[in-house]
């Protein structure tokens, strides 16, 4: 549950450097090549590109403090941004590959210099490479903090602009090898429908990239609970405060990344008057909300046979 925002960035920034390279490169070999799994791959980069600077919007909105208009703060605006990044993703990179394999499937000319496109390939794949092994430490690190596999840790985590990043660049780079795998046949049978059918595969493969994108964001968006693991480490935390006996009801709501509401039912000892009880309750709050990840506590005392 580390909060490191500016880890996230930096994992951006890397990411958005990367893709403009490769976008470049990319487009500068399909108008030379004229193959379509490059104009596919072009597509694809392209989209990237401009997803990170949406992830980058993201994490600049996302980390302003609360204040009077917005008192749990501005964490939900990285969910919101991150959708419109899964969305350009899905459309300009899936749809526009698909169509233009489609497109160029019954396509009779002549593709140029293969050597061209296997160079920039492999190039590209050493740059999205740099950008994948950065998320993948960044979401491996965490995984481990929270005793989660790297994959169930990025389908949970919070942190919608490391997901993003760390799918986009694993779909890049078996996006890069099924350009590759298309290519090759091509100039091996001299069939162009081999180019074409890898355009569409990357296509495909980008449209359910996105879509599992925007269905965790839309989860996060509309109210996702933390899981057991934290509710567990949260409640001892809880009942290691002085004074608590032992919690009853507790909820923790994602409202950022890395940021939680937390509403908790808490039995104290003794028999104080309701004025010393409020107290007690709002010193007890104080005390939780110095705890980074807690954007806000609600405590209440707990009746008898509050679970």
């Amino acid at each position: 549950m580390a909060r490191d925002r500016g880890g996230s960035a930096l994992t951006v920034v890397i990411a958005f450097a990367a893709n403009f390279a490769v976008a470049t490169a990319k487009t500068f070999a399909a108008v030379l090549t004229g193959s379509a799994s490059m104009v596919a791959e072009a597509a694809h980069s392209w989209a990237d590109t401009g997803n990170e600077v949406f992830l980058l919007v993201a994490e600049r909105k996302s980390s302003r403090a609360p204040d009077t208009d917005r008192p749990l703060g501005y964490g939900r605006e990285a969910y919101v941004w991150s959708m419109l990044a899964a969305l350009g993703l899905f459309v300009a990179g899936g749809v526009v590959s698909v169509y233009h394999g489609i497109q160029e499937f019954d396509a009779t000319g002549e593709t140029g210099s293969y050597t061209v496109g296997y160079i920039v390939l492999a190039v590209a794949f050493c740059l999205e490479g740099v950008s994948f092994l950065q998320a993948y430490r960044r979401t491996g690190k965490e995984a481990r903090a929270l005793g989660r596999d790297l994959l169930d840790h990025a389908l949970a985590t919070s942190d919608p602009t490391l997901r993003a990043v760390l799918a986009e660049d694993a779909a890049a780079l078996v996006g890069l090898v099924i350009a590759a795998g298309g290519m090759a046949m091509h100039q091996v049978t001299g069939d162009g429908r081999y180019d074409a059918i890898g355009s569409i595969l990357v296509g495909l493969l980008l449209c359910v990239v996105a879509v599992v994108l925007f269905d965790r964001n839309r989860r996060f968006l509309t109210g996702e609970v933390a899981d057991e693991r934290i509710h567990q480490a949260v409640r001892e935390r809880i009942e290691a405060l002085p004074g608590v006996h032992r919690v009853g009801r507790l909820r923790l709501e994602f409202v950022g990344p890395r940021q939680i509401l937390l509403v908790a039912s808490i039995d104290l000892p003794g028999d104080e008057s309701e004025s010393h009880v409020a107290v007690r309750l709002r010193d007890l709050e104080e005390q939780l909300e110095r705890i980074p990840q807690i954007v806000d506590a609600v405590l209440t005392p707990a009746v008898p046979d509050d679970r």
